[in-house]
């Protein structure tokens, strides 16, 4: 188990360069955004953003021409739904709880990370170099993308976790806030957003459509849906789970690792390690953490009754019109 033949992806930008990306920022969008909220269009820049990001020959690009194999282990989540938790419970898996990095990103390949100049900071897709360290030969490969933008493979596996779209919400807006400033919109607007098919973190679906598009996989015996709350709840359950989805035997001393290493506790620790920008942080933001709380049933500690109520009945009619069948009671627990 060669840890330290794992490259270092060089991703910490020079300070001169994140100061001079200051220049548009203040003299461009900050009037920008600010002339938008005074018409009463304060979600402008962000749907642009996510307009953008929505175009479906753009989300094509990504897995385009690859072909998965049986070393390849997908994580597929929605945005702030447990994504580094689920990559790092899957790569420790696969190196039996020793797995060693200098940043995630150097181990887990993200082909459809939604800044092009990012993807020079992430593994190759292509490279078979951690399959070969790996002592089980396997790989993890994250993705936002719905199902239909990921290729499918009968001998890949396919880790899927589902969250309540009120905590992926209350995730989101700190999140994003850290990374936009004093342009972040406020909860509210924010709220407004999210509840369309342009929120600029969907990756060109909403949480009902990704999550549809992977419930109609359920039954595909290389994969495997999680719920995050339960997943919270009983997490040496789901580790086991995941194990036996990726064809990994761990005995209970290599269990035990992988328990610890995917804790709160020790990720926040090492917090800095998932961040895709390394080290950098933007003069405008502050405070950015991959890693936050990892809690669960917590969205009042951001939004009111009344908007817990909005997002659930939402995306249960959301679901209803897509013909779904996925059980939200199940996955989510409904404000009553």
């Amino acid at each position: 188990m060669n840890t330290k033949s794992i490259p270092v992806i060089k991703r910490k930008a020079p300070k001169l360069m994140l100061y001079l990306a200051a220049i548009p920022y203040y003299l461009l969008l900050l009037p920008f955004n600010w002339l938008m909220k005074l018409i009463g269009k304060p979600g402008a820049l962000f749907n642009f953003m996510g307009k953008r990001g929505a175009n479906p020959k753009k989300l094509a690009k990504p897995f385009k021409g690859y072909e998965p194999n049986a070393d390849d282990i997908f994580v597929s989540t929605f945005v702030k739904s447990g994504t580094n938790w689920m990559m790092q419970i899957a790569h420790q898996i696969a190196w039996h709880g020793e797995g060693e990095y200098e940043n995630i990103h150097d181990v887990v390949a993200w082909p459809d990370t939604p800044n092009r100049g990012a993807t020079k900071m992430m593994t190759p897709l292509n490279s078979d170099l951690i399959k070969q360290l790996s002592p089980t030969g396997l790989r993890v490969i994250k993705t936002h993308l719905s199902a239909h933008y990921v290729p499918f493979n009968e001998q890949a596996k396919y880790l899927v976790v589902v969250r309540d779209p009120k905590e992926v919400f209350v995730s989101s807006y700190p999140f994003v806030k850290s990374l936009a400033g004093p342009i972040m919109p406020d909860v509210d607007d924010w709220l407004d957003m999210f509840l369309t098919k342009h929120w600029s973190m969907n990756f060109g679906n909403t949480w009902a459509e990704h999550t549809d598009s992977y419930w109609k996989l359920r039954n595909k015996p290389n994969f495997l849906i999680l719920s995050y709350s339960k997943l919270k709840h009983d997490p040496d359950a789901g580790i086991r789970q995941v194990a036996e989805t990726m064809g990994v035997g761990l005995n209970e001393e290599e269990i035990a690792k992988v328990l610890e290493k995917s804790s709160v506790q020790y990720m926040k620790g090492i917090n800095h390690k998932f961040n895709p920008m390394g080290g950098s942080s933007l003069p405008w933001g502050a405070d950015f953490k991959m890693v936050r709380e990892g809690k669960t049933g917590n969205s009042s500690e951001l939004i009111s009754r009344e908007q817990q109520l909005r997002i659930d009945s939402h995306f249960i009619q959301e679901l209803k019109d897509l013909g779904s069948d996925f059980p939200y009671d199940e996955f989510c627990n409904i404000s009553k």
